[in-house]
C-alpha cells in the first residue's frame, strides 16, 4: 500500500474511531482496526465510508 506511515497515524475508523493498519487478504488490499472492521483500498484509495465497512466474519 502507498500511503504514508504519517498518513496512516492521522486515519481513523469512522465506525469505531480506532486506527487503522494496512492488510492484503486473498489479494485485495484492505485498511483494518484491532477489532477486525476492513474498509476497501481500491486503485490505492481508502473507501472510509460506514456503508463500506466489512465487519469480522464477513467475505471481501
Amino acid at each position: 500500500m502507498a500511503l504514508d506511515a504519517w498518513v496512516l497515524e492521522l486515519l481513523r475508523c469512522p465506525v469505531s474511531g480506532e486506527p487503522l493498519e494496512p492488510v492484503t487478504v486473498d489479494g485485495a488490499e484492505f485498511l483494518t482496526t484491532p477489532s477486525g472492521i476492513r474498509y476497501p483500498v481500491l486503485d490505492g484509495v481508502p473507501v472510509l465510508l460506514a456503508d463500506a465497512a466489512l465487519h469480522p466474519g464477513e467475505p471481501a
